[in-house]
């Protein structure tokens, strides 16, 4: 089973959100939230080669100099899941060899940046939590609704609620 940066992120924020979107269950085409977000990568961040896919399972935004792995994000609103899914890439490489220095959280809105490195301690906690997205992933019936903040901007908020 290919596990995606995607996947990994809305392993963080939502196991239903990851079950329907590895069941192909989709409603963020249309969510402004999700339009913004494309927005303001597609226009960051110009000059850079953008949308690298390795492998085909992971797709990251940028590498500079083959040295810093970047990922453009609209807020920190969900923070700890776009740090895991950084040090998820950078974990995902290293494992085919190619190792980078650190990764790069990009908030180009906020005008900010967080570091991401790669811990030993971090390998064993993703390996575990790959285990743990692949048995969401395998379960027949969708995960429950988790009733967080966070639903009311999601995509699928009217999917779990309506």
């Amino acid at each position: 089973m290919r596990i995606t940066g995607t996947m990994f992120y809305y392993y963080f924020v939502c196991h239903r959100k990851l079950w329907c979107f590895y069941n192909q269950i989709t409603f963020e085409e249309q969510n402004e939230n999700v339009l913004l977000g494309k927005l303001i990568d597609e226009n960051s961040y110009n000059r850079e080669k953008k949308h690298i896919m390795i492998d085909e399972t992971i797709n990251v935004d940028f590498i500079k100099d083959w040295k810093i792995l970047h990922e453009v994000k609209k807020s920190k609103s969900i923070e700890e899941a776009s740090i895991w899914q950084v040090k998820y890439y950078l974990f995902f490489l290293k494992e085919r060899g190619i190792l980078l220095e650190k990764g790069v959280l990009d908030y180009p809105k906020l005008k900010k940046r967080e570091n991401v490195i790669l811990e030993e301690s971090d390998e064993v906690k993703i390996r575990e939590i790959v285990k743990r997205i692949e048995y969401v992933l395998s379960e027949e019936k969708i995960p429950e609704v988790i009733n967080s903040g966070i639903c009311k901007s999601c995509a699928y908020y009217e999917y779990c609620y309506i």
